[in-house]
């Protein structure tokens, strides 16, 4: 499958209403910056027909940088993400967090996907790691489908965090 030029996939993001800035572009995608980041408080469940989210509580960042000990965490991305009806949007980590010993996982971004997007954030690193609010952390790619899908996503994360 072909995949949108990072320059192509800036425009559709500016069109959506951020701020991409000529350093996020790059040649296969878009980098993602890093707006907040939550510890899990609680357990979640996930059923064969229901989803129960666990809780969580936002971790302050101490003169706009996170310090966080080795765990799991949810991230926010800083952008509002528009995925075209003809597309599907994967992502992956910076290589510089992967040197760290810090990755972030991410699940696809169908057709249709419009929100502020979140991911899980690992550190493995028993060091810990300190990250600045507004890094670019995650690379997101727009490939082309083959053909146009039989639906595009109306699924519970549309139009989340905007």
């Amino acid at each position: 499958m072909p995949i949108v030029p990072g320059f192509r996939f800036a425009e559709i993001l500016r069109k959506a209403g951020n701020l991409i800035d000529e350093t996020q572009v790059q040649p296969a995608g878009v980098d993602l910056t890093l707006l907040k980041v939550f510890k899990f408080s609680s357990t979640g469940s996930l059923n064969k027909a229901t989803v129960n989210l666990p809780n969580y509580t936002e971790v302050q960042s101490q003169d706009g940088f996170f310090r966080l000990p080795a765990g799991a965490y949810k991230i926010r991305f800083k952008e509002i993400v528009e995925i075209p009806s003809d597309c599907v949007g994967i992502a992956f980590p910076r290589s510089s967090l992967l040197r760290m010993g810090v990755t972030i996982n991410l699940a696809v971004w169908d057709p249709g996907y419009r929100g502020r997007g979140e991911a899980l954030l690992v550190v493995f690193n028993e060091y810990g790691v300190i990250l600045e609010q507004g890094a670019r952390i995650a690379q997101l790619m727009l490939m082309k489908l083959a053909e146009k899908p039989h639906t595009t996503y109306k699924g519970r994360y549309l139009h989340e965090n905007i």
